[in-house]
């Protein structure tokens, strides 16, 4: 069985790259062309996921650090911070 989807997957990659022009002749090699298709689109879709999530931490990180820095001119200037 591994046998099998690994020949699959080479030749999925052999001929039925996003790059290639060569159409599917049978249902086997349409199914295998589809599920190439999906996979591609689940990772772009994963990388610009994790690419999302990384900018919201750093943003969250630079907010945090504004936020410090905001109370510390605040007690430097001696006014005190919002009550809680």
């Amino acid at each position: 069985m591994t046998d099998m989807k690994n020949e699959m997957d080479s030749d999925l990659d052999q001929n039925y790259s996003l790059n290639s022009n060569a159409d599917p002749k049978n249902m086997q090699e349409l199914t295998i062309y589809v599920q190439s298709l999906l996979q591609n689109v689940q990772d772009k879709f994963q990388t610009m996921s994790d690419q999302i999530i990384t900018r919201i931490d750093d943003m969250g990180n630079r907010i945090d650090d504004l936020e410090k820095s905001i109370a510390d001119l605040m007690n430097q200037a001696g006014v005190e911070g919002p009550e809680k």
